[in-house]
């Protein structure tokens, strides 16, 4: 494909129709709507402390920012807002088609309605994929490792109630360093039984292990993260056989220190990102932002650090097309949306 310029290939992605899997809706909560939802509850929260908390340099800190960000959704309306917010954002970014994780495990530690919280938010999905200004979505109820496995448990049992709504996966994230994955292999066959998809967020701050076991014993289809197969050519070779996919999330693993945790350094960038190297070993890989207002990043803004790393436009037209591929989609809707993948020219 012939393009001659960084603003061209700017123009391009930025028309491209493109797919999102590995991504938290907690995690484009903005400033601005924190602000609005703690003046709502009558909490003293100033935009210095926003600021401060946002400006995470670490995986525990990313993880207490998190707690604190997402203790401001207390309401269906509140996770309508959120909705609303983040349906408008991947909409300018041409998002056409989005995975979209839900922390129900952390709305039942807080006794929250998780049904109504789920029908106000997809609602307002569904609306505005309607009317054109919002993405296709479907969703994934993620448990949290760190709350053990009766409640992941309890997680998998509302996912399947709700397969029906629009939910069609069920996930795991939070500490990998906490729980072994073992203990939550009844949680994972109940919702294969159910007809639910698998994924676990593995490999990301936990060794090539953690992604061994997520596929071993509880059979994820998908692996958030996954950047810990760069120790394990084994592992590596497995992936690529298999074609198990990677879901991606470049700033995300600078932003927590993943990749230092990974290459055993206290420095990285986005030189030494192992994901051409997935790319060239034919490991299905796929570009997300995991948490956006949290990592400060856009899609497109990970696919500009894809190029930065040495992948070619060519590259990330077969990365996006990976996500529609991959993604928990029925065959006729999948195919609807690949169709529409013939590279758009800057100049249309």
């Amino acid at each position: 494909m012939l393009v001659t310029s960084d603003s061209e290939i700017k123009v391009l992605l930025g028309k491209l129709p493109k797919a999102e899997l590995h991504l938290h809706l907690e995690g484009t909560l903005l400033p601005h709507r924190i602000l609005s939802l703690a003046q709502k509850y009558s909490v003293p929260v100033d935009w210095n402390e926003v600021h401060s908390r946002y400006n995470t340099r670490n995986f525990t800190q990313f993880l207490e920012l998190y707690k604190w960000a997402t203790s401001f959704l207390r309401e269906a309306e509140d996770y309508a807002l959120l909705a609303e917010d983040a349906a408008a954002a991947f909409h300018e970014q041409g998002i056409v088609y989005a995975e979209i994780t839900l922390s129900a495990g952390v709305m039942l530690l807080r006794k929250q309605n998780v049904t109504a919280n789920f029908i106000a938010l997809r609602d307002v999905f569904h609306r505005r994929a309607q009317s054109g200004t919002g993405p296709q979505t479907q969703f994934i109820f993620d448990a949290v490792r760190q709350f053990g496995s009766a409640p992941a448990m309890e997680v998998a049992r509302m996912a399947a109630d709700l397969r029906n709504e629009g939910v069609v996966a069920f996930g795991l994230g939070g500490d990998e360093l906490s729980v072994p994955l073992s203990e939550f292999h009844s949680a994972y066959s109940y919702a294969a039984e159910h007809g639910l998809h698998l994924l676990a967020h593995a490999g990301e701050t936990g060794g090539p292990e953690q992604i061994k076991d997520a596929i071993d014993i509880l059979h994820a289809e998908r692996i958030g993260h996954g950047i810990a197969a760069l120790r394990s050519t084994a592992l590596m070779n497995t992936l690529a056989e298999r074609k198990i996919p990677l879901e991606i999330c470049p700033s995300s693993n600078l932003r927590t220190n993943a990749l230092n945790i990974q290459l055993n350094s206290a420095t990285s960038d986005l030189s030494q990102h192992p994901l051409p190297k997935f790319f060239r070993h034919g490991i299905p890989v796929t570009l997300s932002t995991d948490d956006p207002a949290m990592f400060h990043t856009t899609l497109l803004d990970e696919y500009s650090a894809a190029l930065q790393m040495g992948l070619s436009l060519d590259d990330l037209l077969v990365i996006n097309r990976t996500a529609f591929e991959q993604s928990f989609l029925s065959d006729p809707a999948r195919q609807s949306f690949l169709v529409q993948l013939t590279p758009v020219s800057p100049e249309s």
